[in-house]
Formats: C-alpha cells, sequence, structure tokens
C-alpha cells in the first residue's frame, strides 16, 4: 500500500471510529453490551449461517455473470473469489466504487480473463443487484404505509434513495445510448493529457484505450443479451437480498424481539446506501443508517437495534472480511498491500 492509499485508509479509519462513537454515546454503550451478552447464541450461529447462503447466492451470480463472458470459474471457486471481491469492497473507500478495480484484478488473476472482462463481471453484478433492491424498497415501503403512517424521516430516506437510484439509472442508460461516441472521442481527450509524461506515448495509449473501452461496451453487451442467464442472475439476487432479510430477523431474535420482515426488506436496502460513503465499506455509516431507520419502524429499544444490527453486520460484513482475506492471500493479488 503507497502512501497515498495509506493515508485515505488511516482517514477511513478514524471516520468510522468517530461514527461508532457517535453512535454508542447516543444509543448507550451500557445497555448495546449488556444487549450482546444477552443474545442466544444458537441463533447468532444461525445469522452467520444464513449470511454465508446470502455469500453463496451472489458468488453464483458473478458465476454466471463470468459464463455469460466465456469465462469458467468452478463453483468452489467462485465463492472465494466473490468473497475476495467483497473483502476488498469493505476495505476500501466508497464501497463497491473502491472495491471494484482490486475485484476485477482479482477475477482475472484466478481465471486469465482480461482485467476488462473481470470488471465488466463484478459491475454487472453490483448493478444488477440494484434492480431487486429498488424492488424490495418500493414493495417493502407500500406495504409498510399500510399499516402504519411514515414518518418524515422515512420519508426523506426512501425520497433520497429513490432519486439516488433514479440518478444512477439515467446516467448508465445515457452512457450505454452514448457508448459508441464515448469509444470514439474519450480516448483522444484522455490519451494526450496522460502522454505528457515520459513513459506514455499518446497514439499508442489513444489506440489502447479505445481497444480497451470497446471490448468492455461488448462485453456489457454480452451479459444484457444473454437473457436466460439474466433472469437466473436476476433470481440469485433476490435470493441473496432475502437471505440478508432472514439474517438481520435470525439477529433481532437471538436478542429476544420479533421485527415484521415487510420493515427489513425495505431497511436492508436503504441502509446499505450508506456504503458510498468515504469509509472503508462503508464501516460505521452504515451501521449509524440501519439503527436510525430501525428504530422508529420497529419500536424496539435503540440498544436491542444496535445489538442486532452488530451481529448482523458481524455475519455480513466482517465475516467476509476474514474469508475474503484470506482467499485474496491465497490467489496471490497484492494490490491491497
Amino acid at each position: 500500500m503507497d502512501e497515498r492509499n495509506r493515508r485515505a485508509f488511516l482517514i477511513g479509519v478514524f471516520g468510522t471510529l468517530a461514527v461508532f462513537a457517535v453512535l454508542f454515546f447516543f444509543v448507550g454503550a451500557r445497555g448495546i453490551v449488556d444487549s450482546l451478552l444477552s443474545a442466544d447464541p444458537s441463533l447468532v450461529a444461525g445469522t452467520f449461517g444464513l449470511a454465508l447462503c446470502w455469500l453463496a447466492a451472489w458468488s453464483l451470480m458473478l458465476r454466471t455473470v463470468l459464463a455469460a463472458l466465456g469465462v469458467h470459474v468452478p463453483v468452489g471457486k467462485s465463492f472465494f473469489v466473490y468473497a475476495g471481491a467483497v473483502f476488498a469492497n469493505n476495505v476500501t473507500p466508497f464501497g463497491q466504487a473502491g472495491g471494484e478495480p482490486i475485484a476485477a484484478l482479482l477475477i482475472s488473476k484466478v481465471s486469465d480473463a482480461r482485467y476488462e472482462t473481470g470488471l465488466v463481471g463484478i459491475a454487472s453484478v453490483d448493478v444488477i443487484n440494484v434492480v431487486p433492491s429498488i424492488s424490495l424498497i418500493l414493495v417493502g415501503v407500500a406495504y409498510y404505509a399500510t399499516t402504519a403512517a411514515l414518518a418524515n424521516r422515512l420519508e426523506t430516506a426512501v425520497g433520497s434513495a429513490v432519486a439516488l437510484i433514479g440518478g444512477i439509472v439515467i446516467v448508465m442508460v445515457l452512457v450505454w445510448r452514448y457508448h459508441n461516441t464515448i469509444v470514439e472521442r474519450l480516448p483522444a481527450i484522455v490519451a494526450p493529457r496522460l502522454g505528457r509524461f515520459d513513459r506514455f506515448d499518446s497514439e499508442t495509449l489513444e489506440s489502447d484505450i479505445a481497444e480497451r473501452m470497446g471490448r468492455f461496451f461488448e462485453n456489457i453487451e454480452r451479459v444484457a443479451t444473454d437473457r436466460w442467464r439474466l433472469v437466473a442472475v436476476v433470481g440469485l439476487s433476490l435470493c441473496g437480498w432475502l437471505f440478508q432479510t432472514a439474517a438481520l430477523t435470525v439477529a433481532f431474535a437471538a436478542l429476544g424481539y420479533s421485527v415484521p420482515a415487510y420493515v427489513l426488506l425495505f431497511v436492508i436496502p436503504l441502509a446499505n446506501l450508506a456504503g458510498a460513503a468515504p469509509l472503508p465499506g462503508g464501516l460505521g455509516g452504515i451501521e449509524a443508517a440501519f439503527v436510525t431507520l430501525l428504530v422508529p419502524t420497529t419500536m424496539v429499544p435503540a440498544s436491542a437495534v444496535t445489538a442486532a444490527v452488530l451481529i448482523f453486520r458481524g455475519a455480513i460484513y466482517w465475516m467476509p472480511v476474514l474469508i475474503g482475506g484470506i482467499s485474496v492471500s491465497a490467489f496471490g493479488v497484492r494490490a491491497l498491500r
């Protein structure tokens, strides 16, 4: 890890610690610890088991997308490759935006695929995961609205999420609609600027960038036009979200609380939007978002909500970090060091 990345990582760590300190101060650290100590160990283990099911479902997503690109990865290896991708997302700022390039390097390393093919693979998984998440938010919020009035804070959160996702979709549509123009013009703009460095030749670099971008969009088109695989990938994505919902339900049950599943259906994707914060994998920001959304919608004490979220995040965040970190090291990827 170079000095610049080390500085960004340390800033992210300090930011995470600050967010957790504020969260524990307002909720009450003693109440959180007491709730954690009262948790049923067997149900905590069940939370981690369901998290493994989520990880397996989304690893099969990656495998299916890569198969559409002509890259074949065994089922067992795809699990550890995806765990490595989650590890990269969880230890770099801005979540997927920071981890995707490293995840693409990992995919190309273990499958001998081109880097841009690996980038299309992991980016496709992340983009496709948005589709079921939008559906879950809309269905969950609609059902919740029939049973209780939406609080102003929840209305703001849902409205902001829909606006953000809508903006992302519009940008994606525009990029795809004009991708031929982008491939034709962008290399000519970028190459001369990079060519100012002695080790780059502008003409060669422009040709290389254009070729790589062309292959990138060709690979995206291959994924988008393989309808049967696309349906399977969306189904696996939905299964992953439902496994996460079940895991958080069991985490609450471990503390003796029962929460409506339809609340968790929209809270989980909403809270994960906080992963875009400049914190390692959104750590701290996502937990705070969960607590902010779950306390008014479940009427469970804040200390118990925080404890349940910490158990859940231990399974969804820390377990993949452990598995993925070992995988990345075993596969010989050194980009994070």
